[in-house]
């Protein structure tokens, strides 16, 4: 695995990304999952449109870097 040093806002949006996809999946069914729905495509939104990703350690393998991190962290703050 390549190693990056992604910038800490990248690194928070794609951990807050996991945190909110884990509550949407725990949501009760007569919950209304609107907001947690609203924040992941603005989490997205933000992830994706990150300027980290025009330079040159914006590849692929930096997004799936990227993702494993987060989804780590994100299953360490349950």
């Amino acid at each position: 695995m390549d190693v990056h040093d992604f910038p800490p806002d990248l690194l928070h949006a794609q951990t807050a990304w996991y945190a909110a996809y884990r509550r949407l999946a725990l949501v009760e069914p007569a919950a209304s999952p609107t907001a947690t729905r609203r924040e992941l495509l603005e989490l997205s939104g933000r992830i994706a449109a990150h300027p980290y990703w025009a330079g040159p350690a914006g590849t692929p393998a930096a997004r799936m870097e990227l993702k494993e991190i987060a989804q780590a962290l994100a299953g360490a703050g349950q």
